[in-house]
C-alpha cells in the first residue's frame, strides 16, 4: 500500500542558507463554423457579455484571426485539456507552449500576452495569499493537476513565510532524470525571489506509487538545492484522490 502524507503529517521547514561573509518553486468535433451565428462565441460575447462564455470559448476568441489547421475552438479545448486552466494562466514562456502543445509560435505568444495583461491590470495577488506548509496543503493547491491526461511536472516556489510567489509548468510528458534538469527547476526560484520550492507531477494511471526514477530525481534535486542555497521541500506524486510525498516516504527531511 503506497505511503501517503495522510498517514504521517509533517510541516515543511525552510532552512536558513544565507552565507555570512564576515568571518562567520474520432468523434466529430463541433467547430465554430458549424454553429448558428447567434451561437458563435463572438456573437454571444456581444449579446450576453463575457460571463456567457466558457473558458474554452474565451480562449478561442483570443486565438481567432490566424489561419490554422485546427479551428480555434477545437484548439482552445485541446490546450486547456492538455495543460490545465491554472497552468496555462501561469506559463510565461511561449517557446515551452510551442514545444509542449505543438501550437504555432504566434498563438503561444498571444496566450502568454493575454494572461500577463490579466495579471497586470485585473488580478489581485491571490497567489501571494496561499501558504503551503504541508504536503496536504500542496495537494489541495494542485487539485487542477489530478485529472490531467498527460504527465506534467510543476514547480511551486515560496518565500520565507511559505507563501507562494510563483507557480510554473516545468515540462509535459514522461518525467525522467535525463530530461528534468535542475537548471529548469531552480531558475524560476532566482527569478522570483523564492527561498524554497517543491515539485509535483501527476500519474494519469491513478497510482501515485513513485518509481525508482521518481526517487532518483528527488535525490538529485535535493542535492542541487543544497548547493544552490534554495531549500527543496518535497516532490509530490499526484493522483485523482490521493498523493505521495517522496520526501516523507524516504525520510529525507
Amino acid at each position: 500500500m503506497p505511503f501517503t502524507a495522510s498517514r504521517q503529517i509533517y510541516s515543511y521547514s525552510i532552512k536558513d542558507t544565507d552565507l555570512v561573509l564576515d568571518g562567520g518553486d474520432a468523434e466529430y468535433i463541433f467547430r465554430v463554423r458549424d454553429a448558428p451565428i447567434e451561437h458563435e462565441p463572438r456573437e454571444r460575447l456581444i449579446r450576453g457579455g463575457p460571463d456567457a462564455l466558457s473558458v474554452s470559448e474565451l480562449l478561442a476568441l483570443m486565438l481567432d484571426g490566424e489561419a490554422s489547421e485546427e479551428e480555434t475552438l477545437v484548439l482552445s479545448s485541446r490546450i486547456l485539456k492538455d495543460y490545465g486552466e491554472r497552468s496555462i494562466a501561469h506559463q510565461t514562456n511561449p517557446m515551452l507552449l510551442v514545444q509542449e502543445l505543438g501550437i504555432p509560435l504566434v498563438k503561444a505568444c498571444q496566450i502568454v500576452a493575454c494572461f500577463e495583461l490579466g495579471r497586470r491590470f485585473f488580478q489581485t495577488n491571490s497567489r501571494g495569499s496561499v501558504t503551503i506548509r504541508t504536503a496536504r496543503q500542496a495537494f489541495e493547491y494542485l487539485k487542477d493537476m489530478r485529472d490531467l491526461p498527460k504527465e506534467q511536472l510543476r514547480g511551486i516556489y515560496v518565500n520565507s513565510r511559505h507563501r507562494v510567489v510563483h507557480d510554473e509548468v516545468i515540462s509535459i510528458g514522461s518525467i525522467a532524470a535525463n530530461i528534468v534538469h535542475p537548471r529548469e527547476v531552480f531558475q524560476p526560484a532566482f527569478e522570483h525571489g523564492a527561498v524554497a520550492l517543491l515539485v509535483a507531477h501527476n500519474h494519469p494511471s491513478g497510482d501515485p506509487q513513485p518509481s525508482a526514477e521518481d526517487i532518483r530525481i528527488t535525490r538529485q534535486l535535493m542535492d542541487a538545492g543544497k548547493i544552490l542555497g534554495i531549500d527543496f521541500l518535497d516532490h509530490l506524486i499526484v493522483a485523482p484522490h490521493k498523493f505521495v510525498s517522496i520526501v516523507s516516504l524516504l525520510g529525507l527531511r
